[in-house]
């Protein structure tokens, strides 16, 4: 780092009223969201663009960031998704030769408001035992009282529908339009990566998060595929009524993340805030229906109530998360219908889990026997 470079103050506030000093990065200005974590030690270009971190500040548990540079390639949607970012150690230089660029500049470009030199192992651990909560972060306003009076007009995630902020505008379609495969997809925030897998084996038309059942039915599709996504499931009653009638339709769905939850509101099962959320690539889940066990990339604030799962006489649990045995996998019992809480499409992280893609083109295959 040159040593003429003057580095700008940043303050971080917590909605608790914690504060935290550092330095400026990106963009100089003020932003704001619900504070939460990533225990990810690499991947953070796909982190940053992954369309669920809508609304969030995110801590990077890395000890540093960006190192490596950043590259065109390695985004999962049009621009940076998080509201602002938190870290210990900034990278200015980088050391992959494939990069196109720093971190610095690509922050720089998408408007994203940094600090680092935070104590972030502090934050987290304040994170863990308080809560997820609200925060602000500027470069640019150092009086505290300001801050506070901007702060408290920052909606709670808790009940916040966020879907339509980051989900395609248009229909358009992905694949090879001969193949024998059609499926729907719901893009409630959809990640290019999870897109791929299914383009790969099948012909796609991606539709608008608040699209009708009935109108997706224009496509004839196969199958549907309901996508991740930011915010609060609760307040998507639109979108747990399509869910609902392709069930009433037999045919077969995939949920993940935010369509994992939407799946168990259309069955009755509400789901709930956590109490920090899962984030990172490296969570263990254990498959109940196989014994097996995978380490597993997640990114969620919210989750299915496990109570209820066991609960349903319509519903159950296959998968639970091995740190707290939430739930993060069930099925449709006598319905062709599945979902998980987490990404298996794992970009970033270990592909342990992409057996569900084939999981859903055979349970396909035999739906149109």
């Amino acid at each position: 780092m040159p040593q003429t470079r003057t580095i700008p103050p940043a303050i971080l506030l917590l909605d608790d009223g914690t504060i935290f000093h550092g330095k400026a990065f990106g963009k100089i200005g003020t932003a704001a969201g619900e504070l939460c974590f990533n225990t990810g030690m690499t991947g953070y270009q796909e982190v940053f663009t992954d369309p669920s971190y809508k609304g969030q500040v995110l801590i990077m548990n890395n000890c540093y960031t960006g190192n490596y540079g950043t590259k065109k390639e390695d985004v999962e949607s049009s621009a940076v998704k998080i509201s602002a970012l938190i870290c210990k150690n900034i990278a200015y230089n980088y050391s992959r030769k494939m990069a196109d660029e720093s971190l610095e500049k690509f922050l720089t470009d998408n408007d994203l408001v940094a600090i680092y030199d935070v104590d972030t192992r502090a934050l987290v651990s304040h994170i863990r035992s308080k809560g997820a909560m609200n925060c602000i972060i500027s470069s640019e306003i150092t009086d505290v009282a300001q801050l506070k009076a901007t702060l408290a007009k920052v909606p709670s995630m808790e009940g916040l529908a966020l879907c339509a902020e980051v989900s395609t505008k248009e229909v358009y379609n992905l694949g090879d339009p001969a193949s024998e495969i059609r499926i729907a997809v719901l893009d409630n925030g959809v990640k290019r990566n999870m897109l791929k897998c299914l383009s790969d084996r099948a012909y796609l038309q991606v539709f608008p998060t608040a699209t009708s059942f009935e109108e997706c039915e224009k496509f004839k599709p196969h199958a549907y595929f309901v996508s991740n996504g930011p915010g609060d499931p609760a307040p998507l009653k639109y979108a747990v009524d399509t869910v609902k009638k392709i069930l009433d339709a037999n045919k077969p769905m995939f949920g993940i993340c935010l369509g994992h939850q939407l799946l168990a509101l259309a069955n009755g099962i509400p789901t709930h805030k956590m109490h920090h959320g899962h984030r990172g690539l490296n969570h263990p889940v254990k498959n109940l229906l196989t014994g097996k066990c995978e380490i597993t990339t997640q990114n969620h604030g919210f989750a299915v109530d496990q109570e209820a799962v066991k609960a349903s006489e319509h519903v159950e649990v296959t998968h639970i998360n091995l740190n707290d045995n939430s739930v993060e996998g069930i099925r449709v019992k006598n319905k062709p219908a599945f979902s998980v809480q987490y990404h298996p499409e794992s970009t970033p992280g270990p592909h342990d889990s992409r057996y569900l893609f084939d999981d859903f083109f055979n349970m396909i295959k035999a739906n149109m026997k």
